[in-house]
């Protein structure tokens, strides 16, 4: 292009009207949001909304095309199996991994071999995740593939979220029975949309479904019309428990910013209510950093499972909010005789019956009032102790031997 002089004037003046406009910005609302509009205008300009699709292209499967291969013959059931699970590399501590990895250890001690097929849409490397699965989850003994180079070698395969049924379709295509653990309805992570109808139509695939709970056990039926089978929550009580002779002081959220389902906006409009009618009471936040918040807040970042039951013990409520499932963080904080604060709904209710959990309206009000009913509750201790000898004590064993049973079913016939 010939630069003329109009040109090279435009230009100039387009820079010098930007240039204006990020001053005043800059001393109007500070450095930080003038940072984040840049980087939001960068964002756009280079199209980078495309690096949260969480599949190639090529990775895309379609339950009207599908048409996948079964063994022809099933194995005697005095032979161990070999199992396949497929899932995205997982970050340190993630409770969806940890609640697949509990299944994946039932499986390996009832005698079966388990392989890890990971997914990482982005190449990452393998080795790095598999240092991740061995520092966090020692117990697991299964070996770590990557899921790009097919998935092949197993009587059956598990697939673990709504992008790895998508990969077993398109990457699984040899003979084997094909499972999916199913432990959010996944298509309300998104709006309603090509990531929505996507999520959904893995659940048309035919891949035998396990429902985590009654929620999304409904919504498998009254969305999809299919009926899946159904195992329970369970909590860790030998991690999540009353600790001798602790104060309680403060609440506690579970942070998640860049996770829609956690509610984490919501959460903070409702703690910057709360700190306004209570603000002598102390506000933790665990999980992700949080970014400019308008209260006082200590912020712990990721902790352990005992670290974790160390904070709940020092707490007299905490918020737990997700809105794909019932979160397991609820009878965690019940265990440790922190009352829980959970945002309201039919669904959830299902799955947490529990006459200590404080349900609220999710709205900033309706969040912020049930916390401040909390606090100013009598007797915390004897609520707390109430609250933690109400929690479910068989722990994840029921979940675990359904799971187990279910897969040798299905590879081995009734």
């Amino acid at each position: 292009m010939t630069l003329t002089r109009t040109t090279i004037g435009e230009k100039s003046r387009q820079l010098g009207s930007r240039a204006t406009r990020a001053a005043g910005i800059l001393r109007s609302e500070g450095p930080r949001v003038l940072a984040q509009r840049l980087a939001r205008y960068s964002y756009n300009r280079l199209g980078a909304a495309s690096l949260s699709e969480p599949l190639l292209d090529d990775d895309i499967a379609d339950s009207t095309q599908l048409n996948l291969a079964l063994p022809e013959h099933r194995p005697p059931r005095s032979q161990p199996l070999r199992i396949g699970w497929v899932m995205v590399p997982p970050s340190a501590g993630s409770g969806g991994h940890t609640t697949l990895f509990r299944m994946v250890e039932a499986l390996e001690r009832a005698g079966h071999r388990c392989e890890l097929f990971l997914y990482d849409r982005y190449g990452g490397d393998l080795r790095a995740h598999e240092r991740v699965i061995r520092d966090w989850w020692p117990n697991i003994r299964a070996e770590v593939h990557d899921a790009t180079d097919g998935i092949s070698g197993v009587d059956a395969c598990v697939a673990s979220g709504w992008e790895t049924a998508h990969v077993l379709a398109r990457r699984g295509t040899s003979p084997m029975q094909r499972l999916y653990f199913i432990q959010d309805y996944e298509p309300y992570f998104y709006a309603r949309g090509s990531m929505y109808s996507l999520a959904e139509d893995t659940y048309r695939f035919g891949f035998r479904a396990i429902a985590l709970g009654e929620m999304v056990a409904m919504l498998l039926r009254s969305e999809i019309g299919i009926s899946p089978d159904i195992t329970e929550f369970g909590c860790d009580t030998s991690v999540y428990r009353l600790l001798p002779e602790r104060e309680r002081s403060g609440v506690v959220l579970f942070a998640r910013p860049e996770v829609p389902r956690r509610g984490y906006p919501l959460a903070r409009l409702a703690l910057q209510r709360f700190h306004g009618l209570h603000p002598e009471v102390a506000v933790h936040l665990y999980g992700s950093e949080a970014k400019g918040l308008p209260f006082p807040a200590t912020q712990h970042g990721r902790l352990t499972p005992t670290e974790l039951n160390e904070l709940y013990n020092s707490s007299i409520a905490g918020l737990a909010m997700s809105f794909t499932n019932i979160s397991l963080v609820a009878e965690e904080m019940l265990a440790a005789g922190t009352i829980p604060v959970v945002n309201d709904s039919v669904h959830s209710r299902a799955d947490l019956v529990n006459e200590h959990v404080k349900w609220a309206t999710p709205t900033p009000h309706g969040i912020a009032a049930a916390l401040s009913a909390v606090v100013t509750s009598s007797d915390r201790a004897a609520a707390a102790r109430a609250a933690s000898e109400s929690v479910r004590q068989f722990g994840w064993t029921r979940a675990q031997a359904d799971v187990v049973r279910i897969i040798e079913d299905e590879v081995y016939g009734s």
